[in-house]
């Protein structure tokens, strides 16, 4: 339970977090960004910077290569819920820094594979601690340190998205072509123990009530309904009591077609623009547009997402998603592509923001690590599956353009169930009275 009374420091001792001049939540910010800057090695964009020097290597075909990645992230997908469950019983502290060791291990894992279930393994492993986890742990330790601030500090972390996309990239490119594929896992999981154990031993803390503090640096002083949880009760709903709800379901629903769609786009995104005889610069250059268009949606729904409903916001992405595919059809010149980079990265920002938002304010802090784990596998699942039909329809037209045209529909589904998830009986009003956030 987290309590609305920050509790007494223990006797004889007073903590940094409390010593310091100013609220430690932005300190647990700061090390929230890092925390998903950290997620580079374990994400689509630089595993596939190591993929053409491995099969050169190993001898294997792209289609072995990515049945195995697609096997290796549903595999993910079911793990991440035993990580949220996990996060909830010991805490961002601990599972930080066992998830750090681990994504090490699984890292120096890579750099052995000879054989197609090596691959599999280390491809379950890195996409578990990497896009799963250190996606999920950070996000959740921000909801649990901010109420009223919820939506530009979550908005914030997105720092930590954008700066891992551009750097780690560049960064395995640089260590594969001095240390050759193996020796350049070998050296990123040396990065990630360096980066992420210190600031999980150091920096972390799991609460702000654990440390003698409360969420946004509120004062005792401050009117109890400033802080509570839903219903007033400081517990927030159990997992078991929010899969209970509609909502729940709805919205698991909602932020599925970013995922399916969006991965499948990006995955396929040479290959599409090749169709519309759009060269391999150009498409480099409107993959460089998505980061920065993505990072800066983030911070604006992120600030939103504390002003007007979160569910609104959600509509909003899915609209960008629908009319980025009727622009991606349409495409003709390079312009265009550049402009189809914009959109995919626009809807995709405010996805991501509003997704990593809405599960605290409807459900609560006590249990949100098993609650968004369970909404983190349901992406990650979703980003596995997206590519296969886009490529079996490619394989059987020859044209991305039908497969677009039926998957249109969507992000109309995902709009209307986004529309419907209002928030859980009781918990909306209250949410609404203590921090001026219109989540309903």
């Amino acid at each position: 339970m987290l309590s609305t009374t920050p509790p007494q420091p223990p006797s004889g001792r007073i903590s940094l977090p409390t010593r310091i001049p100013f609220f430690y939540g932005w300190i647990i910010l700061v090390s929230a960004i890092l925390g998903m800057f950290a997620s580079g090695p374990g994400q689509t964009y630089t595993v596939s910077v190591f993929l053409d020097p491995m099969l050169e290597e190993l001898g294997w075909s792209r289609t072995l290569a990515s049945g195995l990645y697609t096997a290796g992230s549903l595999t993910a997908a079911i793990l991440v819920v035993a990580v949220g469950r996990m996060l909830d019983r010991y805490g961002a502290r601990v599972m930080m820094a066992g998830v750090g060791i681990a994504f090490g291990l699984a890292l120096l894992w890579m750099s052995t594979v000879s054989h197609p279930v090596q691959l599999y393994i280390g491809y379950a492993a890195i996409r578990t601690l990497g896009q799963g986890s250190l996606g999920l742990i950070p996000t959740t330790l921000v909801a649990i340190w901010f109420v009223r601030l919820r939506g530009r500090a979550t908005a914030l972390t997105a720092l930590g998205t954008a700066g891992g996309q551009m750097v780690f990239p560049l960064l395995a490119h640089s260590f594969i072509s001095n240390f050759g594929w193996r020796g350049a896992w070998i050296a990123l999981a040396c990065v990630i123990w360096g980066l992420v154990i210190p600031i999980a031993v150091l920096l972390v803390r799991c609460s702000p009530e654990s440390v003698g503090l409360l969420p946004d640096g509120s004062s005792k002083r401050d009117k109890p309904s400033q802080i509570e949880a839903p219903n007033g009760s400081g517990e927030g709903f159990t997992l078991k009591r929010a899969m209970a709800t509609r909502s729940f379901w709805l919205l698991l629903y909602a932020g599925s077609s970013q995922s399916l769609i969006g991965t499948a786009l990006v995955f396929h995104l040479v290959s599409l623009l090749a169709t519309r005889n759009i060269g391999n610069e150009a498409a480099a250059v409107t993959l460089s547009i998505m980061a920065p268009l993505a990072l800066s949606s983030m911070f604006v729904s992120g600030i939103l997402s504390d002003k007007i409903p979160n569910r609104y916001l959600l509509v909003i992405s899915q609209l960008g998603l629908a009319i980025a595919m009727l622009w991606v059809i349409t495409i003709e010149a390079d312009w265009q592509a550049y402009i189809f980079g914009g959109l995919l990265g626009f809807s995709a920002g405010f996805a991501m923001a509003t997704t990593a938002v809405i599960w605290p304010n409807y459900y609560g802090r006590a249990h949100i690590g098993s609650i968004r784990g369970v909404a983190t596998s349901g992406m990650v699942a979703a980003a596995a599956l997206g590519p296969l039909p886009f490529g079996v329809a490619f394989d059987i037209t020859g044209s991305y353009t039908l497969v677009i045209l039926l998957f249109l529909a969507m992000p109309g589904t995902c709009a209307i169930a986004a529309m419907l998830a209002m928030p859980p009986k009781h918990f909306g009003q209250v949410r609404h009275l203590a921090s001026g956030s219109n989540i309903e």
